[in-house]
C-alpha cells in the first residue's frame, strides 16, 4: 500500500460521513449511527447499505467467499488513511435509486473508472483531486504533533461496506483483492435481517475487553422524505383529519434541521486549531502560578480515578469516536 500522502485521517461519525455526501454534492442520502441493528428509528427503509468500523487485527479472513461478478463495484484501497472514504463511495457506486443523485464528482468518477479493474480503480480514486480536497476538509488544524506512542504496535481501525446486490449481501473491504458474498436473499427476505448474523459474528472473534465497533447506515434524506410526506399529508387534509399526523411530521422536520445544525458546528469544531488558544491559556496560567498546582491537581484526580474499582472497565459498547487508523 502506498504511503498516506495527502490523505488526513478521519473520524467515524455520522455528522462526518453525511457532510461529505454534502461535498460530493450527492443528493438523497444521509448516513445514521446505529446503536444496534433493531433500532428502527434510524434504519428508515430502504437501506442502501451498512459501514462498519472494526479493530483491524492481521490474518482476518472475513466470512464469505471472494467473488468476481461484474455487476459489482468495487475499488481497493491503494493508500492509507482513506478507507473512511473508500468505504463510503464503494457503497454509493453500488446504489441504483433514481431517487439517489451521485453529483458530478462521483459520477464523473464511476464513468471513467467503470470499465477498470479494482486495483486501477482504487489509484484512480485515490489520485482524484476533487475526492481527495472534499476528504481533507476534515483535517485537524494543528501547529504540532506529539509523537507519544508506546510499545510496539497500536490499535488499527478499518471501515468495510455491506451492500445488497441483486440477490446476495457483499462486504466491500478494500483491503481485500475482490468483494466478498457473505448472505444470499431468498425474495421478501429483508437484507439487513440477513446480514446480522455476519455482523454479529465478526464482533463475536473479539474478546470482552476489546469490543468497540461503530456501525452506520447509509439511509434516505430524512429531512427529503419527511417533507414529501407533509405536502401529501397537506394535500390530502381536507376535513383537518390528518392535523396530528402533520403536526408529527413538522415536529420530525425541525428535529432533522437542528441536528444537521449540530452536525456542522461539530465539524467546524473539528477543524477549528484550538493550538494557539491552549498554548496562550499556559502562557497566563504559568504568569499567575498557577500552572504547576492544577498539573499536579490533575496528576492525583488521575491516579484516585484509576485506583478505582472497576472504572472504564465496560467496552462492550458498539461506539467507536476515535480517528479511523488503516
Amino acid at each position: 500500500m502506498a504511503d498516506a500522502g495527502n490523505w488526513c485521517l478521519i473520524e467515524s461519525d455520522p455528522g462526518v460521513f453525511t457532510e461529505m455526501l454534502r461535498g460530493f454534492a450527492v443528493d438523497g442520502l444521509q448516513v445514521e449511527e446505529l446503536w444496534s441493528l433493531d433500532d428502527d428509528k434510524a434504519l428508515m427503509k430502504p437501506v442502501y447499505g451498512l459501514i462498519f468500523l472494526f479493530k483491524w487485527r492481521q490474518g482476518d479472513e472475513g466470512a464469505g467467499v471472494p467473488t468476481t461478478k461484474e455487476n459489482i463495484f468495487f475499488a481497493q484501497q491503494v493508500i492509507q488513511n482513506a478507507c473512511a472514504t473508500q468505504a463510503l463511495i464503494n457503497l454509493l457506486m453500488n446504489v441504483s435509486d433514481p431517487a439517489v443523485k451521485l453529483g458530478p464528482i462521483l459520477t464523473q468518477y464511476k464513468e471513467f473508472a467503470v470499465d477498470m479493474d479494482p486495483a486501477t480503480r482504487g489509484l484512480c480514486l485515490s489520485n482524484c483531486e476533487d475526492i481527495r480536497t472534499v476528504h481533507n476538509s476534515f483535517s485537524r488544524q494543528t501547529l504540532f504533533e506529539l509523537d507519544i506512542k508506546g510499545g510496539d504496535s497500536e490499535d488499527n481501525y478499518h471501515f468495510v461496506t455491506y451492500v445488497p446486490i441483486g440477490d446476495k449481501v457483499f462486504e466491500l473491504d478494500g483491503l481485500r483483492e475482490a468483494p466478498l458474498e457473505v448472505a444470499d436473499l431468498p425474495d421478501g427476505k429483508d437484507w439487513v435481517e440477513a446480514v446480522r448474523p455476519i455482523i454479529q459474528e465478526r464482533m463475536a472473534k473479539y474478546s470482552q475487553g476489546e469490543i468497540t465497533f461503530n456501525l452506520m447506515a447509509l439511509v434516505p434524506n430524512r429531512q427529503q422524505k419527511y417533507q414529501e410526506m407533509l405536502e401529501a399529508l397537506t394535500q390530502a387534509n381536507e376535513n383537518g383529519e390528518l392535523d396530528e399526523q402533520i403536526a408529527d411530521i413538522t415536529s420530525n422536520i425541525q428535529d432533522e434541521e437542528r441536528k444537521m445544525i449540530t452536525y456542522r458546528k461539530e465539524n467546524a469544531r473539528r477543524r477549528h486549531n484550538y493550538t494557539p488558544f491552549v498554548i496562550q491559556l499556559l502562557k497566563i496560567l504559568a504568569k499567575e502560578g498557577k500552572l504547576v498546582g492544577l498539573i499536579n491537581d490533575a496528576y492525583q484526580k488521575a491516579e484516585a480515578r484509576a485506583k478505582k474499582p472497576g472504572l472504564n472497565t465496560d467496552k462492550t459498547v458498539l461506539k467507536l469516536k476515535d480517528e479511523e487508523m488503516d
